[in-house]
């Protein structure tokens, strides 16, 4: 029995020999693999999750600004682009930096100690830095006070590099960074109480805002400051071509239209609007609903962009009248009850049943040529002016060497319908053209808003009519 087991040990030993023998593999260059995956089609794009970088829609779908940022650029390079979400920033940083990807894209402000050691692509918004703090029981008037507060901001964030900056200044200034994909899990603290302030970019704070109407920005604590994907060191052939093509977004309105598309609502933030939609969110929404949802079944129409118009309409006050007489959830005139079958126009199952078949009429009233969700505003819009003023809009922006398909061109052109230079041109007339602009903007913000603070937004928020779905697939709200 010993000799078996010396035998054993004599072999164990001389395996580990050989083991020990082996050279070590060599370490793969980061910039061989990062030119392997663009040589097979793939962009690698860091982020972290966040509601204006990526995050998951109610659809299951990956959503956010930079992740439609991230695509057009792939697309346009003939790139699939995967995204590889990391915990936190600083992942994201240390991560780019070791060239696990190609581009960092979340949301990644430009900064004089993060230029040294990064590679920043073209910029493409601009921001500022704002504490902060709860409406109400926290009084910040000026960086003196800030020492008086509880301040948390993102670790390793150009937020905590501000701070620091500004320490010198103020006497026992002082604050923590807390480990977190962005500043929205800190702006819930601070809307909760849990936190006094903290200090986030003003374009997630206008988005926050929608969510948390408690939220106050009393302080701008830096100067505007540019966003920027950094560029992996170990990618230097990216540049050009991201150059090249945030050049040409900036010229051609692609960076405005997607800043329109998602930010566009947060612009005329109003408090006092803001928690009343909440309130009402609770007290009459749930009654309502089920029809939203009835309506969504019969029309193919995603029942929150019902519920969003009826807001805009009436509050979702089956009891509200107009001085020009149209009433109910839906506000119709009594000549289009009639034409939908509405008996009673303050019945809100008839009401909004009545209001979402017309709508879908207008819908489905739309030239050909228009898709997209310029055809859903452009329904939205005829809602309010009617189907005629919208063909004369068309027609003005035919004239002015506009897209008379695109709702950003109507946009212009409808407020022109109140001007008589132009009303006498076309068919239908004088309108007050500003009001369905303002009409659809305000239905995009209370989409947006049912969207934030609908825990459950039901199967039926699943598109159901494939033209509907072309229509608001990539819509945010």
């Amino acid at each position: 029995m010993v000799w078996r087991w010396a035998l054993v040990g004599v072999a164990t030993l001389s395996l580990a020999a050989c083991a020990r023998s082996e050279p070590e593999p060599e370490p793969i260059d980061p910039s061989v693999e990062l030119a392997a995956a663009l040589d097979a089609g793939r962009l690698i794009v860091l982020t972290a999750e966040g509601p204006t970088s990526h995050f998951i829609d109610e659809d299951g779908s990956v959503a956010g600004y930079e992740v439609e940022l991230a695509r057009a650029f792939a697309t346009h390079q003939g790139l699939a682009v995967e995204f590889d979400v990391r915990e936190n920033l600083q992942a994201v940083l240390e991560a780019i930096e070791a060239g696990e990807g190609h581009i960092a894209a979340a949301g990644i402000t430009v900064t004089h100690p993060r230029s040294e050691r990064l590679v920043f692509g073209p910029a493409y918004k601009t921001v500022t830095e704002q504490v902060v703090c709860r409406r109400a029981g926290v009084r910040v008037r000026g960086p003196s006070d800030l020492a008086e507060v509880s301040l948390s901001v993102v670790a390793g964030s150009s937020y905590a590099e501000t701070l620091s900056a500004l320490a010198p200044s103020v006497d026992a200034l002082a604050f923590e960074e807390i480990e977190a994909p962005s500043a929205m899990p800190l702006l819930r603290q601070v809307q909760e109480e849990a936190l006094d302030c903290t200090v986030a970019d003003s374009n997630l704070i206008a988005h926050a805002r929608l969510q948390f109407p408690e939220l106050l920005t009393p302080l701008t604590v830096s100067e505007e400051r540019s966003h920027a994907w950094v560029v992996a060191a170990q990618a230097p052939q990216l540049i050009a071509p991201l150059e090249a093509w945030f050049s040409a977004a900036h010229n051609e309105g692609v960076l405005e239209a997607l800043d329109e598309r998602w930010y566009g609502y947060t612009r005329r933030f109003d408090y006092v609007d803001v928690a009343r939609f909440v309130r009402r969110l609770d007290a009459r929404l749930p009654q309502l609903r089920p029809h939203f949802e009835a309506a969504a079944i019969e029309t193919g129409i995603d029942w929150r962009w019902l519920a969003a118009q009826a807001y805009q309409e009436s509050h979702w006050d089956p009891d509200a009248v107009s001085a020009t007489g149209v009433r109910g959830i839906m506000m119709l005139t009594l000549p289009t009850a009639r034409e939908v079958g509405v008996d009673d126009r303050t019945d809100p199952a008839q009401s909004i049943e009545g209001g979402a078949t017309y709508l879908r009429r207008l819908f489905d009233r739309m030239p050909d040529s228009v898709d997209g969700q310029d055809q859903l505003f452009k329904a939205f819009a005829a809602y309010n002016v009617g189907m005629g003023h919208m063909y004369d809009a068309r027609r003005l922006a035919r004239r002015q060497g506009l897209d008379p398909d695109a709702w950003p061109s109507l946009r212009q052109t409808l407020p022109l319908l109140s001007e008589r230079e132009y009303y006498t041109t076309v068919r239908h007339g004088y309108a007050r053209g500003h009001e369905p602009v303002q009409y659809v903007r305000n239905i995009r913000r209370y989409r947006a808003l049912l969207d934030l603070h609908l825990e459950d937004p039901g199967p039926l928020a699943a598109r159901i009519d494939p033209t509907l779905d072309r229509a608001i697939a990539d819509m945010d709200g």
